[in-house]
């Protein structure tokens, strides 16, 4: 897990998947089989976690801002939008 971007308004973190081999211990633990990002909207406290072809569209995003360098009205402003899908409550971060 790592944090991407973090502010007043919003957080950022990129959730990789498990690498390795798992055993028996390891059985109960979740795991992740893909990348994905979870967007928090701090002002509401709800999150909305990005996976699949939204996880690519997002990277591809993160990408842009990284040869482009966005200000940070821009980077809120596009946070703003995946937030809106946020449907879920942030219960524990």
């Amino acid at each position: 897990m790592n944090t991407l971007y973090n502010s007043e308004s919003f957080a950022v973190v990129h959730l990789l998947p498990e690498a390795g081999h798992q055993d028996a211990t390891d059985a109960a633990k979740p795991t992740l089989m893909r990348q994905g990002f979870e967007i928090v909207d701090k002002r509401s406290g709800k999150e909305v976690y990005l996976d699949g072809s939204w996880a690519d569209l997002f990277e591809a995003r993160i990408a842009d801002w990284q040869k482009n360098t966005p200000t940070q009205e821009e980077v809120e402003q596009a946070l703003a939008g995946y937030a809106e899908l946020a449907q879920n409550p942030v219960v524990l971060h």
